[in-house]
């Protein structure tokens, strides 16, 4: 039973795809790596960090990152290097400015649409008029329709 929980525990565990050969002698640099590529996509999988995924590209911009910080950048400057590169798509977390606030506010601007359109086409059902009952002919010609 034991045996059992700890291959379930460390089943559920996070699965670092960082290779030993990747990770730096230091260890506030590998740190910083480290944070920085689970801020990364990766190119090749979906909302996967580079840091997560076993693709060949996540490999080389593990790798990218780690020089450019050994380098010297900032931050900043190596993730804004990678972006450079390969477009806002890398950003897990894209910023909210520029042409990106019209993608992030048009979700919530269709589901108010979707609100309106619907308020609007109840309520009319609503307002519209009921049907008249039918008068003695017409009784009498559905009767004889529905008969035969």
């Amino acid at each position: 039973m034991i045996r059992l929980a700890l291959i379930m525990l460390l089943w559920a565990a996070p699965v670092w795809a960082v290779q030993p050969d990747e990770i730096l002698d230091d260890p506030a640099l590998e740190e910083r790596a480290r944070e920085l590529s689970q801020g990364l996509r990766c190119p090749v999988c979906r909302n996967e960090s580079i840091d997560e995924s076993n693709a060949d590209l996540s490999r080389d911009l593990r790798i990218l990152l780690r020089e450019r910080l050994v380098a010297g950048d900032t931050d900043e400057a190596a993730v804004q290097f990678i972006v450079d590169r390969y477009g806002e798509y890398v950003l897990l977390r894209p910023d909210a400015t520029g042409a990106n606030r019209i993608l992030w506010a048009s979700g919530p601007a269709m589901l108010i649409l979707a609100l309106l359109i619907g308020f609007l086409v109840v309520r009319g059902r609503a307002r519209a008029t009921p049907v008249k009952d039918l008068n003695d002919d017409e009784q009498k010609r559905l009767d004889e329709i529905l008969r035969s």
